[in-house]
């Protein structure tokens, strides 16, 4: 019997391309993610720790210019802090609308590829009932010819 082939084998072969573009693209959207995370934490611990000394400082006295100089610093820090948290959100849109992306191709992929699973059963049912048939009349044959050899 011919060997086993699917019409649609060069859709799928398209389509797991493009899932795994995508599932590449989902992984440097997370890893974005991550990075903003992060630079968020070293923000927010800045801040906390500028905040601490300012206030010791403050409590030991100093002057006023440093008090607008530490007053200045730590609401820009806030500003980046803030600025960050929106491009996190951003980001997070992002991810999510690609992950969506990702797993409407992962369905139509993996329905194509059930579709090539229930051909190929088909297909080996077929060759199974040809092996069969092959395996029968090799069988009646052989009587036949056991018959007249006598």
């Amino acid at each position: 019997m011919k060997k086993f082939f699917f019409s649609l084998d060069t859709v799928l072969n398209y389509k797991e391309q493009v899932l795994d573009g995508l599932k590449a693209e989902h992984a440097r959207i997370l890893m974005k993610v991550r990075e903003c995370e992060h630079a968020i934490e070293m923000l927010e611990q800045e801040h906390l720790r500028c905040a601490g000394e300012f206030r010791e400082n403050r409590f030991n006295g100093m002057k006023i210019s440093d008090i607008h100089t530490y007053e200045n610093y730590l609401e820009a820090l806030g500003i980046k802090i803030r600025r960050k948290y929106e491009e996190l959100e951003k980001l997070k849109e992002k991810e999510e609308a690609k992950r969506n992306e990702v797993v409407e191709a992962k369905k139509e992929t993996s329905s194509i590829d059930k579709l090539k699973e229930k051909k190929f059963k088909e297909y080996e049912k077929a060759v199974q009932k040809e092996d069969e048939q092959f395996i029968e009349e090799f069988v009646t044959t052989r009587r036949a010819m056991a018959k007249i050899m006598g």
